[in-house]
This record gives structure tokens, C-alpha cells and sequence, in this order.
């Protein structure tokens, strides 16, 4: 009985998944990335669900012929369906393959200004930080990751589009990269932020081919979605990744065409007396949702120490706070060393969504924090709902989920 009601159960699980794989087969010839995501997705699902069902089975049954039986069926047909969606998949035409597959070896220019060639096409990444991680999900290469940077258990973007990456081996951080740990690993390719450029030579000794990224604006998280994607020879991937993020972010610019552009202090995760300056992406997305960085004369390359007065004398209309502040709006708003502030007197303060990853980081995703401060700015031009509807499209097609289920 126990092994009946399991099968019944998996009988009514294995027909919905093969329902969407099936749909997802029928509409292939429309060839877009939100359909290969999402088959890629149910079908890993379903492996899974299939090794559950072989273990649980011949558990239960003790060993005996129906369990036996059941397995090999289970089996069987999901093999099949596989196959099938497997052999439903169109073939790329010959010219457009052409044109859009690397030839090796080939040479990349990193942001630190190195050119390195890469040998042979990659099998094997590590990643040493979170913004190429992410990145590299969106350009479906997560499964050749072995290994990534630290806490990345934490990261919820990653347990809803690549749970496998919270089980791979930590390579450590910018300010404690584990050397001997990510060469153990034997990638083909190790991609760090240019912070670590210091320890890029003693990585080369050890055999690594590595390239240091730094996507701190548009244009360099442009380049490092080039980057990636040439190495990996998966180019049209990341051409269609770079049209969705700019063809978003024109719209989101005709659509604020003509406002006006408050001017904006976007205060820091650590402290609200810390800012973004103008060298950071933080910056970048300001000025990509209608607004102008109140702290625009500051030098620092990262988050730069402030002070009351200084917040007071910029005087900023609206008070964004970093995805990550460990604060919220409402203990700036009670804050009476600012109660003469503008933003604070007409309660312009918000904080930037992190319910799936940070959006005021150069991640891919980072066009929507854009789109969410628009909304704060110019509630009158972008909605909440506008907001919204991007999220939902841009998580479904490049990594294979929907806002609603990371609630």
C-alpha cells in the first residue's frame, strides 16, 4: 500500500513535468531563452525526483519484485521523455553557428588591462565572486562552476536558479582568497574581481589561467558580460543577455525623458554615513532611474565615509538605502540629527529590494534596481507594477524562476 500510494503520487508529479516538457517542446521553434531555461530546470527536477523515487521505492519494498518493477518503469519513461526533449531541440543553422562560436586559442583583454589567452574552450570555472557567479548562471554555465566564492549557501539567488553552487568548495573572499584551495579544484578559467590583482601572479604559478573583473558601470559590466561569454564560447547568450539589459534600461530612459532629476544620496550597507561616489555602479544606476548623485564630488573608489553635515549641506531630495543596510528607512526618518534634511521632511526614504539578490550591485539583474528607484523618483512615469513585471520576465528567462517563489 505504502508503495502504491508513492507511485500514485509520482504518477500525478512525473505527468505535470512532462506536461511542461512536452508545452516547452511544442513551442521550441519560437527558440527563446525563457523556454530553454525553464526545460532545462523541470528536467533537472525531475532527474532528482527519480532518484528520490528509486531510493524511497526499494526502500519500502524491501527488496521485493513490485519495487523492483516500479524503479525500472519510473525509469524507463523518464528516460524516454528526456530523450525526446533532447531530440526536439532545433539545430543552430550553420552560418549563424559561424558567427558565433570561438575560435581558440583566444584573447581576452581583462579590467585590469591583461591580455589573456585562453588555450582551449573551457570545461571547468571557479569563480571568486558573487557578481561573475550570478552572471554566469544567467549565461548557463553554472553547471561547470567547481567552485565559488565564500557564504555562497547565503545567497538566495543561488538556491533558487543553481542549488548546486551552496555545495561547492570555497575559494574565500577579495581580502582571504584560498590560493592553494581554488588550484586543488584544477579549473580551465578562474574569474576574481580586480581586487584581488595582487594575487593574480602567485595564481599563475600555480598553472591557473585567470582573468580580474571590475564591472563597476554599464560599460564594464558590458564588457565583462563579453568577456565571459568569449572565453566560454557561449557569445549568443551573452549578446542576448547584454540587448535585454539595454534594451530595458533605453525604455526606462524614453519613458523618463522630459522629468525632472532629484538628486538622490544612496546611503551605504554598512552605515547610513557612508555613500557611493561616482566611480561605483551605485552611481550608474542613479542616473539610470532619472536621478543625479547627491555625492557626485566624491573621490573614493568604494563606500566613502560622510558625516551629518556633509548629508545636510547636499541636502538630498530622496534618501535610497543599499539593498543590504543592516538599518531600515524608518530609523532614518527618526533620525533627528536629519530632520531638516528634505528627503527625511517629506519622507523620500527607501531601501533597494534584496529579496533575491542585491539590485544595486553590477549584477546582471542590477537594470531592475534601476527600474525600482524610477519608481521611488518617478512614481508618476514607473510603477510599482512596472517594476514588477520586469523582475518576473527577466528571473523566467534567464534563471528559470519567478519572484513569487522566493517568497
Amino acid at each position: 500500500m505504502v508503495v502504491s500510494a508513492f507511485l500514485l503520487s509520482f504518477y500525478h508529479t512525473f505527468w505535470y513535468n512532462s506536461v511542461i516538457v512536452e508545452k516547452t517542446q511544442r513551442d521550441f521553434n519560437t527558440n527563446t531563452l525563457k523556454e530553454e531555461k525553464i526545460m532545462k530546470k523541470n528536467l533537472k527536477q525531475l532527474s532528482a525526483l527519480l532518484l528520490a523515487l528509486s531510493l524511497s521505492v526499494s526502500v519500502t519494498a524491501c527488496g521485493g519484485n513490485t519495487a523492483t518493477t516500479a524503479t525500472t518503469t519510473a525509469e524507463t519513461t523518464a528516460g524516454a521523455a528526456t530523450e525526446a526533449a533532447s531530440e526536439s531541440a532545433p539545430e543552430t543553422s550553420a552560418a549563424a553557428e559561424a558567427n558565433l562560436t570561438v575560435e581558440y586559442p583566444v584573447t581576452v583583454t581583462d579590467h585590469l588591462g591583461r591580455e589573456v589567452t585562453i588555450e582551449k574552450q573551457p570545461e571547468s570555472f571557479v569563480s571568486g565572486y558573487y557578481i561573475s557567479t550570478s552572471l554566469m548562471i544567467a549565461l548557463d554555465l553554472d553547471e561547470q562552476l567547481v567552485g565559488v566564492e565564500a557564504k555562497a549557501d547565503k545567497r538566495k539567488i543561488y538556491k533558487l536558479s543553481a542549488p548546486e553552487l551552496t555545495e561547492l568548495p570555497s575559494v574565500g573572499t577579495a581580502k582571504e582568497f584560498d590560493l592553494e584551495g581554488c588550484a586543488a579544484l584544477k579549473p580551465d578559467l578562474v574569474i576574481v574581481p580586480t581586487k584581488l590583482k595582487d594575487s593574480i601572479p602567485a595564481m599563475e604559478e600555480l598553472g591557473l589561467t585567470v582573468i580580474a573583473v571590475n564591472p563597476e558601470d554599464q560599460t564594464k559590466l558590458f564588457e565583462t558580460i563579453d568577456m565571459i561569454s568569449t572565453a566560454a564560447n557561449v557569445v549568443e547568450k551573452g549578446q542576448k543577455l547584454e540587448s535585454w539589459i539595454s534594451d530595458s534600461l533605453s525604455g526606462l530612459k524614453d519613458s523618463l525623458d522630459g522629468a525632472e532629476t532629484p538628486s538622490v544620496y544612496l546611503a551605504g550597507n554598512s552605515a547610513l554615513l557612508q555613500t557611493a561616489g561616482p566611480e561605483m555602479y551605485q552611481s550608474t544606476l542613479i542616473e539610470n532611474a532619472g536621478g543625479v548623485n547627491a555625492a557626485s564630488d566624491i573621490t573614493d573608489t568604494y563606500w566613502a565615509d560622510t558625516s551629518y553635515e556633509q548629508i545636510l549641506s547636499w541636502n538630498p531630495d530622496y534618501i535610497i538605502l543599499a539593498a543590504d543596510a543592516d538599518y531600515d528607512a524608518d530609523s532614518v526618518l527618526k533620525d533627528s540629527a536629519l530632520a531638516d534634511c528634505t528627503a527625511v521632511k517629506e519622507s523620500h526614504v527607501a531601501q533597494i529590494p534584496s529579496d533575491i539578490e542585491a539590485l544595486d550591485s553590477p549584477v546582471p539583474a542590477s537594470f531592475l534596481g534601476s527600474y525600482y528607484v524610477a519608481s521611488i523618483l518617478h512614481p508618476e512615469v514607473v510603477t510599482e507594477e512596472d517594476f514588477a513585471a520586469a523582475e518576473k520576465d527577466f528571473y523566467e528567462t534567464f534563471y528559470g524562476f519567478t519572484p513569487e517563489s522566493a517568497d
